[in-house]
């Protein structure tokens, strides 16, 4: 079990009896670490015999890189503002990308009606949502949070790589245009088993994204 602080996502690893091939319509899709210097971050991978992308702006949506893990996970770095811009805030070149953390965990979605008005229901906040339209999907973005975003206007720029700054993790829909429904990893091979969120009681689940909740304490 790995993470960086207690306001993200750990990730649980559980041995599995296949390999892991993932496909377009995988529930699963990624997860994301934020950085405040992805040349760094892209620096320190090479030096260490990881093959990752040069770092690119991709649309209006972020400054992005992509690794694969060794058992074929997509990994994305983001960093904290767009390509020639630098957010303002501390670097510390002895940690990895300057200061990471687990930034998003993105899931795949046929359905962003239903899924949202239950992660509405569990008190979940839209942070963010970005058209991606040439690629034909839409990107929502909801946390556990009491901030307020930049902007009011959910699809402003502005709200972006705000989203990608937060201390916290974030969860990440891609909503599919015209996928009929995700696809969900075989038993036994490697894949996404499932997001566990620690509450103070309340009970959350989603057998759509696999998400259920276990009681602190």
């Amino acid at each position: 079990r790995i993470g960086y602080s207690s306001q993200e996502v750990a990730l649980r690893f559980l041995p599995a009896g296949a390999p892991y091939v993932p496909a377009k319509s995988d529930l699963y899709w990624k997860i994301a670490i934020s950085v405040p210097d992805i040349e760094l971050a892209c620096a320190q991978l090479q030096a260490r015999g990881v093959r990752v992308s040069e770092p690119k702006q991709f649309r209006d949506v972020g400054y992005l890189a992509h690794f694969d893990d060794p058992e074929g996970f997509r990994v994305e770095l983001i960093d904290h503002a767009f390509q020639g811009e630098r957010c303002v805030g501390p670097v510390d070149n002895d940690l990895f990308g300057g200061g990471a953390h687990l930034s998003l965990v993105t899931l795949r979605t046929a359905d962003i009606e239903t899924v949202e008005a239950e992660l509405l229901r569990w008190g979940m906040r839209p942070l963010s949502v970005q058209p991606v339209t040439p690629y034909c999907f839409t990107l929502y973005f909801y946390a556990f949070t009491d901030e307020m975003r930049p902007n009011p206007d959910l699809e402003a720029i502005e709200n972006r790589v705000w989203v990608y700054q937060r201390p916290y993790t974030v969860l990440e829909l891609q909503h599919v245009h015209g996928l009929d429904a995700e696809t969900n990893r075989i038993g036994g091979a490697a894949g996404y088993d499932g997001l566990t969120i620690i509450t103070s009681g309340t009970d959350l689940a989603s057998d759509q994204l696999k998400i259920s909740s276990v009681a602190d304490g």
